[in-house]
């Protein structure tokens, strides 16, 4: 069965891909969508246009990550698509912050992220798509999410090494790199109305980075930053020193 899996899929821009990406893969047959959020996945499983499995897992447990194979291998599956979307980003202060946030961060956007990767790439054939979802903090370290930038920083190389190691299989891995959107992770992070530089910033519409993932992701494409805005700084980021750039970023 040709199968398209969805992390992070309750709400934001992962529910978002999953409305949008029957468009842009259209030989999927079934789309099975995770998270720890039972309520939100079956409404998402609801709205979905085509056949959606809800799967209930908690990806910072290396128990439930495992399951991920068996439900694989009872499905013969075939994976064409796989979008890592589970992720989080708290705002503060390194020194003075929760160290269990910071571990989550670490724990879901970098280990989670990897390790799903390595159990899904085995059931994926040639022509199928990755996409990573990581963020413009990926292109230089951003005060007070110090910890953030730096799990999306390897989101970013993790995808583009991936990518090349892929390239005789012809799979492709695409890092999504969006500024702010307006989705439940700014309230869950402490965010919003927290941070000068995000209440300044243009946000990214949501229904947009979902649509551009995907088409990029098929196209072949190896990153994939929305706006013109956040392309210039993509640039900008790459030639100038950090230490200019940093104090521009500091959120």
């Amino acid at each position: 069965m040709k199968i398209g899996i969805i992390t992070g899929a309750s709400s934001g821009l992962g529910r978002e891909i999953l409305k949008n990406a029957p468009k842009y893969f259209s030989d999927i047959e079934e789309y099975w969508i995770i998270s720890r959020n039972r309520s939100a996945l079956e409404d998402a499983a609801n709205e979905s246009t085509v056949k959606t499995k809800v799967i209930l897992l908690d990806l910072t447990s290396k128990d439930d990550i495992s399951k991920i194979k068996a439900e694989l291998e009872t499905a013969s599956a075939d994976v064409r698509l796989l979008v890592n979307n589970s992720g989080c980003g708290f705002l503060s202060d390194f020194d003075i912050s929760d160290p269990s946030e910071q571990g989550l961060m670490i724990d879901l956007n970098v280990r989670a992220l990897t390790m799903v990767t390595h159990t899904v790439l085995p059931y994926m054939s040639q022509g199928a798509a990755v996409i990573n979802i990581s963020s413009i903090a990926s292109f230089c370290p951003n005060a007070r999410m110090t910890v953030y930038s730096s799990t999306k920083a390897y989101v970013t190389s993790f995808s583009r090494g991936l990518k090349y190691e892929l390239r005789k299989r012809k799979t492709n891995v695409c890092a999504v790199c969006p500024g702010p959107m307006d989705t439940p992770f700014i309230t869950k992070g402490g965010i919003k109305g927290q941070s000068k530089t995000f209440e300044t910033l243009p946000y990214c519409k949501v229904d947009k980075t979902a649509k551009g993932a995907l088409k990029a992701a098929k196209r072949g494409k190896g990153v994939y930053t929305p706006t013109a805005f956040f392309k210039f700084y993509r640039v900008l980021a790459k030639i100038l020193p950090h230490s200019i750039v940093i104090p521009l970023a500091k959120t």
